[in-house]
């Protein structure tokens, strides 16, 4: 029996993006069409994930949306416009039945700062049609996710390079 899947990586530790990735080339490997929509991340910064996915051709796409993490001080308007946009392609990616994988990554995060609402995201999870695998990426996953949830994984930071003062690594944060 197939059944397509609600799939949560949360938690404070690393990995949450990593394991949606892998998961989602899997699925490519498998002649699945993957679309991931980043809520968060910048088009201004350039990963390896983005760059790598321009060659893994047409059924794999990263939608980079986001305008960067959110700190104190900040002018919210513009994340909020960069989170609505990303909450619109994810609901047009839903209702695309050649789409077999969705990635919401750092969905959590937009929620955390009040860029989309918890009921946004809720009605998004009901969109789902049946053989599509949804999965949501970020720290402070909501119970009433997680309840919606048919995996949730948690990751947990035991240890860090950046706790020494070790900066971002190209080929590893990015």
């Amino acid at each position: 029996m197939s059944k397509g899947l609600i799939i949560i990586f949360t938690g404070e530790g690393k990995g949450k993006t990593t394991a949606a990735l892998g998961m989602a080339l899997r699925a490519w490997g498998h002649e699945k069409k993957v679309l991931v929509i980043q809520f968060i991340k910048t088009k201004r910064f350039v990963t390896g994930e983005s760059l790598a996915a321009e060659r893994l051709g047409e059924r794999f796409t990263i939608k980079t949306m986001g305008e960067g993490f959110v700190s104190g001080g900040v002018d919210l308007d513009r994340h909020r416009i960069g989170a609505q946009r990303a909450l619109d392609s994810a609901r047009e990616a839903l209702s695309n039945p050649a789409i077999d994988v969705v990635v919401l990554d750092e969905i959590t995060w937009a929620l955390k700062y009040g860029l989309i609402s918890e009921k946004q995201v809720l009605d998004l999870i009901a969109l789902k049609p049946p053989a599509t695998h949804l999965v949501l990426t970020g720290r402070d996953a909501l119970p009433s996710l997680i309840e919606a949830a048919d995996v949730v994984t948690e990751m947990k930071c035991v240890k860090h390079h950046y706790q020494r003062g070790v900066g971002a690594q190209k080929g590893v944060e990015y």
